[in-house]
């Protein structure tokens, strides 16, 4: 049996890429002969952990294509001729009128990603989705294969890595931090967390600070809105450090006493788990798949009234009981995304996908 793992682009530091590598080591380890194939990827990885697609030998009916769908891609309409039985492993694609305001281009990449996600529908075998609203999304797009949810393998080792020490110094002064992690974008809802922090800092904590950690491009529409809108409030202490090595962003995390998600879109949100990693306490709004990844281990706001949130901010900082029983339910749904816990999940899916194509483990 030969297994050709696939998706569009292998970028460094990527969850969907790095879920993927995590995954093909584990088919690698199970036994079978899986390569992992990019259209797009960076030096680093070529010859090594990935190889381009056009290497790809012709594939066979009975050949295995795993496909990792997060993007508009031609790959995805490409994937509709290759032979083999074929295995979706869901993302999510962020809609694109999120982007419209801002990037018609990112808009019509989204658009065209829902398109093609709804064309695949009819060749799909089987499915992993990495939470449960993926699979809502599958589902609502005319999936009618099997569905399993299976939650991003994280790299939790990674985390215990040490922290940039230049910027623990810089912020570890007894001034409160709020953080945010996630690339600057209108999903990200990034306005709703500025509002929030501002109304926390008027009215609880006027030193507070707030990170929004994350890429963006000084020539981006919604970054430059972002600016505006600061100097708008008039608030102050909004830092955006930009992208930054991994070992600047767990120091952000290490010097930052409660994660803040206002999001309106999340097909998982790895973020919310690092801050789960780090002990934060969690304030986040109940959109998309954020409930489900938070997992009771923090609270959920329903909308983004920034009174209400800030003063789940403070409760949530001064209520050192509050602040325990979430704990114990950030510890107890870390558990359950533990890399042999995920594993598990993944091999018994994989082995339910030959199962249904009649091929059982050879």
């Amino acid at each position: 049996m030969r297994v050709f793992h696939i998706l569009p682009t292998l970028v460094y530091g990527d969850a969907v890429s790095n879920d993927a590598r995590a995954l093909n080591v584990i088919l690698v380890e199970m036994g079978y002969r899986c390569r992992l194939y990019v259209a797009r990827t960076i030096p680093r990885f070529e010859g090594s952990l990935a190889f381009p697609v056009g290497t790809m030998p012709r594939t066979l009916p009975d050949d295995i294509l795993i496909y990792h769908l997060s993007t508009g891609d031609a790959l995805n309409e490409q994937l509709i001729s290759m032979p083999g039985h074929k295995l979706i492993i869901y993302h999510n694609i962020t809609p694109p009128e999120f982007f419209r305001p801002y990037s018609q281009a990112a808009a019509d990449l989204t658009a065209r990603g829902y398109e093609q996600t709804k064309a695949l529908a009819p060749y799909a075998e089987y499915c992993i989705a990495d939470s449960a609203y993926n699979a809502s999304e599958l589902r609502r797009m005319g999936y009618t294969c099997p569905i399993d949810v299976v939650p991003i393998l994280i790299p939790f080792e990674d985390y215990r890595r040490t922290p940039d020490a230049a910027v623990q110094n810089r912020y570890r002064d007894g001034h409160t931090n709020l953080l945010f992690v996630g690339r600057i974008a209108p999903n990200k809802r990034q306005e709703d967390v500025i509002r929030a922090f501002d109304c926390y800092k008027r009215t609880y904590d006027p030193t507070a600070r707030l990170f929004l950690v994350g890429s963006f491009s000084q020539e981006d529409l919604y970054y430059d809105n972002l600016q505006h809108y600061c100097r708008e409030l008039g608030v102050q202490d909004v830092i955006f450090p930009g992208h930054i090595r991994f070992e600047e962003i767990l120091a952000y995390y290490t010097i930052s006493d409660l994660f803040l998600c206002m999001s309106d879109h999340e097909g998982f949100c790895v973020p919310i788990v690092e801050a789960m990693c780090f002990d934060l306490p969690i304030v986040a709004k109940d959109t998309t798949a954020v409930g489900d990844t938070l997992g009771g281990g923090g609270l959920l706001l329903p909308d983004a009234d920034p009174k209400v949130a800030a003063a789940a901010i403070h409760r949530l900082l001064k209520d050192e009981a509050l602040k325990a029983q979430l704990h114990g339910a950030q510890q107890k749904r870390l558990a359950e995304f533990d890399y042999d816990c995920v594993r598990r999940q993944f091999e018994d899916s994989f082995n339910r996908f030959l199962a249904q194509i009649g091929m059982g483990r050879q």
